[in-house]
């Protein structure tokens, strides 16, 4: 029995986590072999490998990028333990760290004839590289989104994870299969709710807007829901939440409950949430808080969602886009390292610049008439 897996740590955290939360191959000890810089990160894979029973012990090395160094502290290390446990109790996991570190560990533990496995990042398999001939094994998918992203540092402070009503999600799919026709009058109730912010009640509606029918079908559709209520030619929030909602969070809960119905059909969605409120901690220890539409962590890959209702003209469309876009990929590398993805979900179409600036960085997108097929855009980008 294998009783202790060595890490080496490195910027991608799952690999090293899903071999030791599986059952199949959950070590009762795990080494981190860490270089000055990736202490850190060591520390978050550690809160949340302790809360589980694995007990965690720092192996440090001076130079993640010095091979003959990495492979003599490696040494010393299987030295220590091949007198201390009985012989093949300790595993490398060969997936992390840098290519000295990886190289240096795998030649230490081949002189001892100790076991070797790499996690395969696309098909989250764990495959033995020393002795050969065992069976890969297909690693369980037992990460939760709080766990994952402790792991890469940082923290849920909340969000919402709870099933949307069945009539709310008819109100969505009402106002998603109307893209075209309500989105005139959605960018004046976006305005409404924006302006209501502090007081729960809009500005007073002009004639032209009483007067537009899209819009007043809207309102009572929202007022049936229990939202709004138009009083004295205004609109008044039934609470924050509601105001939310006609604000664009709206959008947020289709996106959710389209995932959620989703689960039911795609085994690969292990957790999701929506207006997660985190807070990340930098290498320097320093809290940043940030907040995230949509969450979803399937086959123990983190997919990130940005939902907008805003219409993409003026001068400003251009910057606005690619604000939006660069902070969803910043935040989907931090989060989630290089197998995480991200989606752009828009209600109007995306300028073309906006578009090839998605396309530049590997944000996907599903916009306007793309909406009302998001099931099947969602099938086609899960795994």
């Amino acid at each position: 029995m294998i009783d202790t897996h060595l890490c080496l740590v490195s910027a991608q955290a799952t690999p090293n986590l899903t071999p030791a939360l599986d059952p199949a191959t959950a070590p009762r000890r795990v080494i981190l072999l860490v270089s000055p810089d990736m202490q850190r990160r060591a520390e978050w894979l550690a809160a949340v490998l302790k809360p589980r029973g694995i007990r965690c012990e720092t192996w440090p090395i001076a130079d993640a990028w010095d091979l003959e160094q990495v492979q003599q502290r490696v040494l010393e290390l299987l030295e220590r333990e091949v007198a201390l446990i009985s012989p093949r109790a300790i595993a490398l996991n060969a997936t992390g760290g840098t290519k000295p570190m990886s190289i240096g560990a795998y030649e230490a533990f081949r002189a001892y004839d100790l076991p070797i496995f790499y996690v395969h990042p696309e098909r989250d398999r764990l495959i033995w590289m020393s002795p050969q001939g065992q069976a890969p094994v297909d690693l369980d998918n037992r990460l939760r989104l709080d766990a994952f992203l402790v792991a890469h540092g940082a923290r849920m402070a909340g969000g919402l994870v709870t099933p949307i009503p069945r009539e709310r999600r008819e109100l969505l799919q009402w106002l998603v299969a109307g893209v075209r026709a309500n989105a005139k009058a959605l960018g004046t109730l976006n305005w409404l709710a924006m302006e209501a912010e502090q007081t729960l009640v809009s500005p007073e509606m002009d004639p032209g807007q009483r007067q537009d029918q899209r819009l007043q079908a809207i309102i009572d559709r929202l007022a049936l829901a229990g939202l709004v209520r138009f009083h004295d030619g205004r609109l008044r929030f039934e609470g924050e939440a509601a105001r939310f909602f006609v604000n664009g969070g709206w959008l947020e809960e289709h996106v959710f409950a389209t995932l959620q119905e989703l689960r039911g059909r795609v085994p690969a969605i292990q957790d999701l949430a929506r207006s997660v409120d985190l807070v990340r901690e930098t290498q320097r220890g320093e809290g940043v808080p940030n907040e995230i539409d949509v969450a979803c962590l399937a086959e123990n890959r983190l997919y990130l969602i940005e939902c907008k209702t805003r219409a993409w003209r003026g001068p400003d469309a251009g910057a606005a886009g690619a604000d939006a876009l660069y902070r969803l990929d910043t935040l989907t590398d931090l989060l989630g390292g290089l197998q995480a993805r991200a989606l752009l979900v828009s209600y109007r179409d995306l300028p073309p610049r906006v578009l090839k600036r998605a396309a530049d960085l590997g944000v996907r997108v599903c916009a306007g008439a793309k909406l009302p097929q998001l099931a099947a855009e969602l099938t086609a980008w899960l795994p």
